[in-house]
């Protein structure tokens, strides 16, 4: 579809959902994709653009998920569109490390001067978040000289054998996929809600923990890395205690520890923000990156203190397709358009509507025998409610499902996440016009009626 004939910007429903065409499309999917790759909403899309999806049946849904949090300047945005094209008529591909070109070291000066602070930096692009990953644990352990690396509890990093093993949820990430790479080292994180003594005690407390761990279990000295995302994405929308990172960077950088952000869900103005580690000042020394990046493209980058991302010897970062070209232009065109657009006041504007409504319906399910919102938590448009059963916080995973499976039918696509299963989460576009948001919020709202 080309960006200059966007779709309409309206919810549609003809059939059924899935209809018929896309049914059609997914008994050949069960026939030809291995199993093991799943499906949230079996609705096989033809075009996207803004806020909508609009599928094989000619159905046109909300979109509350952006592909994960990757679409944050839309589908098929003019400048995305227009950049790539133009780089996939010039070339598709040479391979950096044999022949570069200009546009892997354009992202990679963008992204040294958007990442917080005004250090010298430097930055390699890779594929996926979870290469991301894995690159950052090499480059931390090629600086430090050590191995072991920290991660926190109901963190997710990726699905390699590496990033599995940083993963904390086991099904469907790890089940039966292990055994994992070794040094790798679980502590508490700060999530208020669940904290047991409270909230207003869980940012010193769950630092010391972390910490006692540290120092107890695996030695300071032996800890090239910790990884954290600054708002746990897949764990649930979980945003640490204020107070907590910044506890945790003062330790790494007294320690000689690289403190790495794991961003590549909060990134590029999805919290409201150009990464979520600047709400409360956090200069972390390598930030990874993917997802929203590259407009749909696939690309990821790390970004860190030059000294910590020079460590590695020359060959020892890279891959075949990393910084891609045509990814390349399309992660230029995205930039441009987050900040033409103000994309960061847009994800604003979006967490302004969604707190509200969603705070106004965990208001009116108060009382409820059925089904409570335990919490409404999120910056900027990275927004997600907690269900939890009558009376308490157990967890409620199947009103969850259920829910979702309701907002499903009504042509709104929604995710779930958390550990256990039980939170509804928003990723929207970042330029989804107002009247779409809430008429979504709307089918949110009939959808707990039906639980």
């Amino acid at each position: 579809m080309s960006a200059a004939t966007p779709l309409p910007q309206e919810r549609r429903l003809v059939t059924a959902i899935p209809g018929p065409k896309s049914q059609e499309l997914q008994a050949r999917k069960l026939g030809a994709v291995a199993a093991g790759v799943g499906t949230t909403l079996p609705v096989y899309v033809s075009r996207a653009n803004g806020g909508v999806l609009e599928d094989v049946d000619g159905n046109s849904l909300i979109d509350f998920g952006s592909g994960i949090a990757v679409t944050n300047v839309g589908n098929s945005a003019e400048a995305v569109v227009s950049k790539a094209s133009e780089q996939l008529a010039a070339f598709t591909h040479t391979c950096f490390m044999v022949t570069p070109y200009e546009g892997y070291v354009a992202v990679a000066e963008q992204l040294n001067e958007l990442t917080p602070g005004d250090h010298d930096k430097r930055t390699a692009l890779f594929n996926s978040g979870a290469e991301a990953v894995e690159n950052a644990v090499k480059i931390a352990r090629a600086y430090t000289k050590r191995t072991a690396v920290v991660v926190f509890d109901h963190g997710y990093h990726g699905r390699t054998n590496l990033t599995m093993g940083l993963t904390a949820k086991n099904m469907p990430y790890k089940q039966g996929f292990g055994p994992f790479a070794p040094e790798i080292h679980r502590v508490p994180v700060a999530y208020p809600y669940r904290w047991l003594t409270g909230a207003e005690n869980c940012a010193a407390e769950a630092a010391a923990q972390a910490i006692d761990i540290i120092n107890k279990q695996i030695g300071a000295e032996n800890v090239a890395a910790i990884i954290i995302e600054p708002i746990q994405g897949e764990g649930g929308f979980i945003e640490p205690a204020k107070g907590f990172m910044p506890a945790i960077v003062e330790y790494a950088k007294a320690n000689g520890i690289v403190f790495v952000a794991d961003e590549i869900q909060t990134g590029f103005c999805r919290t409201g923000q150009w990464f979520a580690c600047d709400d409360e000042g956090i200069v972390p020394d390598l930030i990874t990156t993917a997802k929203g990046i590259a407009g749909g493209l696939p690309l990821a980058a790390v970004t860190g203190r030059a000294e910590i991302m020079d460590a590695a010897h020359a060959g020892g970062l890279g891959g075949t397709y990393g910084g891609n070209p045509v990814a390349c232009a399309a992660a230029l065109g995205s930039i441009e358009t987050m900040k033409e657009l103000d994309l960061n006041a847009k994800a604003q504007r979006i967490g302004e509507v969604m707190l509200g409504r969603l705070r106004a319906i965990q208001e009116k399910y108060a009382d409820s025998d059925r089904v409570r919102v335990g919490e409404v938590r999120g910056r900027g448009a990275m927004i997600a409610v907690e269900l939890v059963k009558p009376g308490g916080k157990e967890p409620n995973p199947e009103a969850t499902a259920a829910i979702a499976k309701a907002c499903h039918a009504e042509g709104l696509v929604v995710l779930t996440a958390g550990t256990y299963g039980n939170v509804l989460r928003f990723l929207p576009p970042l330029v989804m016009p107002e009247h779409l948001l809430n008429e979504g919020l709307d089918i949110i709202e009939g959808a707990f009626a039906t639980v």
